[in-house]
């Protein structure tokens, strides 16, 4: 068998579904935390210099903050090293060992590892359909201070008074209600929307529910793929070009 032989045949029984999964979800993975981990830091900042004054007003969300960010680490990690575990699996139940070595017979642990992975990914699924709701949160409140912004910037466009349009950080429970000024109005409100940090962070928040849509494609993906494969296992014994 020559080696271009070879590699046609490893491609025909390549798991093309779950490649495409792996490189989703680590550039899904990747934009999450790596675009969510700044914007918190830039809202961090944010808060610190227009919001707020009295670091015991925001001492909470900076510890929620950090420990997002942490979190944010064992993400990316897990996921990377899952999502290799996932294409491996595929690879295990794919043509290709079959096609190149002979017909086979998967063994129960076969099956049993199969089955756990369709566990496991049904699991991460529906969690990680949470973090993306959660991960739409920032990218409204950002908004609603860009619109309100626009507001301000074209009075003729609205008939409320510049001095009453203002984004208040309590509303949205990232300050406490006795925080002071913890909100900004106006020309104010006007000039921290022009700052080039507030622009950044509201990208990047974007970025970041960008990020963990594509991951959440991915895992949907995976789930399809393992599910599909493990029930070729389970009725016929054999692996699968899928």
């Amino acid at each position: 068998m020559g080696l271009l032989e070879c590699c046609a045949r490893c491609l025909v029984g390549a798991p093309f579904a779950s490649l495409v999964a792996t490189g989703l979800c680590f550039f899904g993975v990747a934009l999450f935390c790596g675009c969510g981990h700044e914007a918190l830091t830039g809202t961090e900042k944010l808060i610190e210099t227009y919001f707020s004054k009295n670091y015991q007003d925001y001492e909470y969300l900076i510890n929620v903050i950090h420990a997002f960010q942490y979190v944010i680490y064992g993400t990316a990690s897990f996921f990377f090293l899952y999502g290799a575990l996932l294409l491996a699996e595929g690879f295990y139940t794919t043509g290709a060992v079959r096609q190149i070595f002979g017909d086979y017979k998967t063994t129960i642990c076969g099956k049993g590892l199969s089955a756990t992975f369709v566990g496991i990914t049904y699991a991460l699924t529906v969690v990680w359909l949470l973090v993306f709701a959660c991960s739409a949160v920032p990218v409204y409140i950002y908004f609603n201070t860009w619109t309100t912004c626009q507001s301000i910037a074209a009075p003729s466009k609205t008939s409320a008074s510049i001095g009453t349009l203002c984004a208040d950080a309590r509303m949205y429970g990232v300050l406490p209600w006795n925080a002071f000024p913890g909100k900004v109005c106006g020309s104010n409100l006007l000039s921290i929307c022009k700052t080039a940090e507030f622009q950044m962070t509201f990208h990047l928040f974007i970025a970041a529910f960008v990020g963990a849509a594509a991951t959440l494609v991915s895992l949907l993906t995976f789930m399809i793929a393992a599910t599909y494969n493990f029930a070729v296992l389970k009725l016929m014994g054999r692996g699968t070009k899928f």
